[in-house]
């Protein structure tokens, strides 16, 4: 499967930047309070995930979404105004 980059450079730089902050932060705080580290483990995983995100430039909610738009553009016409037709 291949990706295709989805995101710009500075949407890149700053989820890099917030990632590494975010990991940071959580490290500190499972060093400084290690019996306490399962609610920082779940920021250390998501400030990594950001980092990949920044570094590959690929981001899958932004992928989703944008063919969750072009589906719903590609309806058929007659679908939606039956549909609409139905909803009150």
């Amino acid at each position: 499967m291949k990706f295709k980059q989805n995101i710009s450079i500075i949407n890149a730089l700053m989820r890099i930047t917030c990632g590494f902050t975010f990991l940071t932060w959580a490290m500190a705080r499972m060093v400084k309070k290690p019996w306490k580290n399962q609610s920082y483990i779940i920021v250390v995983m998501l400030s990594a995930m950001k980092i990949g995100e920044g570094i590959l430039r690929y981001c899958p909610l932004t992928d989703a979404m944008e063919n969750g738009q072009t589906l719903m553009k590609n309806e058929p016409k007659q679908d939606r105004e039956s549909n609409s037709s139905n909803s009150y």
